[in-house]
């Protein structure tokens, strides 16, 4: 009974789905507020690419600590991920937001004024608390305020941040790169505090997420959100019933303030409902996020955006001058490329851009590798030919990451992740990104150091391959379909 009542809440919605509706510009604006919060976790871990150098030779840190310190920021993150499940389920998606800036805005400026080993550690906690908070709730708010008709694209805009955040890291890395060696990595670290009040006062304008309002029994001010932020009346009404289906509120209570049953679905249980009590399909689920996070980190990203400037200095450039602006070069590609997957994601869907990205990558990364190689094996130190090559694979891989797996695994795993554990399971999956990524940037120069650049590089391709086959025989395509229909995929 309760099924019928959905599906004819949704028969209107599926009348008229032929008709591609025109974008919400209520909702857009809603996921540009809370993905921007994200330009500050790229900015926070991609700045150390170009800072490392100057706070060597002022600070007097070993190599060693430039590895911790350009990875350990993505450990510490682990602990804000895991709170901001709980935080957001209590507080509201919104109001986590705002946290999360305020946390970045403490982290820069204890950067810019550390004066040894200790105090940039602690400054990176704290940064790395809020890139927690900050990767776990932009894609959560923004797949739930979107429409079916757009989530591919808003749920893309917090990848879509990120990576201008990492643009604008390059861009202060060479604009301060030029001050006393004293002065310009703190102000690359700095002017990382102007930002966060801003889109605090920005988020004050955005509305609760409908799906947190429901669980809170706020039905009234759910379905004034669903209205603005749908495609038509019929789906804000069908996404209304599904909310209240997924959360356990007979679907015939419509008052404005209810009291959600005290079922099994409350949040004390949610981990049982993950591990212990869970479907075969909600088993599958939980393995598909932690098993996509693990392979978007484990194919060396994070390797080729921290550590740039390293890499094309093997390639044969030297100066700081043209590490730096390659660098930026880089970075536009990777911004650039990743609104590829923004604008296609809900047409082209998800699966084949997946496959398209992760394909490119490999077969970037496995060039990257042999140019590296050939220059060693030829002891080229002038920049040649190679060289090109080289710097046009980087920016190959980067481009193919950016279109596929940088900014889907975040939309896929918001998206396939059932109402009632989205929370925790979200939090679940960017603990595993953000320890994955950990480990990679705090080993690369030890990894390099022992099996070379070029074998770090086919090291990763090899993890790109295994990738591409997991995506192939076990993603199903999500594009299209109502966040609590997804759930029925993974059933089969």
């Amino acid at each position: 009974m309760e099924e019928e009542k959905i599906e004819a809440a949704r028969e209107p919605l599926l009348a008229t789905k032929q008709e591609r509706p025109k974008k919400n510009k209520y909702a857009l604006g809603c996921g540009v507020l809370a993905s921007m919060t994200t330009i500050l976790m790229g900015y926070h871990v991609a700045v150390m690419s170009g800072a490392q150098k100057y706070m060597q030779e002022d600070l007097g840190i070993t190599d060693t600590q430039i590895e911790i310190l350009s990875g350990v920021i993505n450990v510490y993150s682990l602990a804000g991920s895991l709170a901001a499940g709980y935080t957001s389920d209590w507080i509201g998606r919104r109001a986590t937001i705002i946290l999360a800036s305020i946390i970045f805005f403490v982290g820069a400026v204890i950067m810019s004024f550390a004066t040894n080993f200790a105090i940039l550690m602690t400054g990176r906690f704290v940064a790395g608390m809020a890139m927690g908070y900050a990767l776990m709730i932009a894609p959560v708010y923004t797949s739930e305020i979107s429409p079916a008709s757009m989530r591919g694209f808003l749920s893309s805009l917090p990848e879509v941040f990120i990576n201008s955040g990492v643009l604008l890291s390059y861009v202060s890395n060479l604009a301060f790169s030029g001050f006393p060696i004293n002065l310009g990595w703190r102000l690359m670290f700095g002017i990382a505090a102007i930002p966060p009040a801003f889109f605090a006062c920005g988020v004050l304008f955005m509305p609760e997420s409908p799906r947190w309002l429901v669980m809170k029994g706020r039905l009234g001010e759910a379905r004034s959100v669903l209205v603005k932020t749908s495609d038509s009346p019929e789906e804000a009404e069908a996404r209304l019933q599904d909310i209240k289906d997924a959360v356990g509120i007979p679907l015939e209570i419509n008052g404005d303030v209810v009291e959600v049953p005290k079922t099994e679905k409350n949040e004390e249980n949610v981990w049982k409902d993950m591990f212990i009590r869970s479907t075969p399909a909600v088993k599958r689920i939980i393995a598909t996020v932690l098993i996509l996070q693990f392979f978007q980190q484990a194919s060396g990203i994070d390797s080729v955006v921290l550590y740039t400037p390293r890499v094309l200095e093997k390639a044969g450039l030297k100066t700081d001058t043209q590490l730096l602006g390659a660098t930026i070069l880089i970075g536009v590609a990777k911004v650039g490329s990743i609104l590829v997957a923004t604008f296609t994601s809900d047409r082209l869907g998800r699966r084949f851009l997946f496959l398209v990205s992760v394909g490119g990558m490999i077969i970037s990364l496995i060039v990257l590798g042999l140019g590296i190689e050939i220059i060693e094996w030829t002891h080229e130190e002038d920049f040649s030919w190679v060289g090109v090559v080289c710097i046009l694979a980087a920016v190959a891989f980067v481009m193919s990451f950016s279109i596929g797996l940088g900014p889907l695994a975040w939309v896929y795993s918001s998206e396939i992740l059932p109402l009632r554990i989205r929370g925790q399971g979200a939090s679940l999956g960017t603990a595993m990104n953000r320890i994955i990524s950990g480990v990679v940037t705090m080993t690369f120069i030890s990894l390099y150091q022992a099996i070379t650049v070029a074998g770090s590089f086919f090291l990763y391709a090899g993890i790109a391959a295994m990738s591409w086959v997991f995506i192939y025989f076990c993603l199903p395509e999500t594009k299209g379909r109502s966040l609590e229909d997804i759930e029925v995929l993974f059933a089969k």
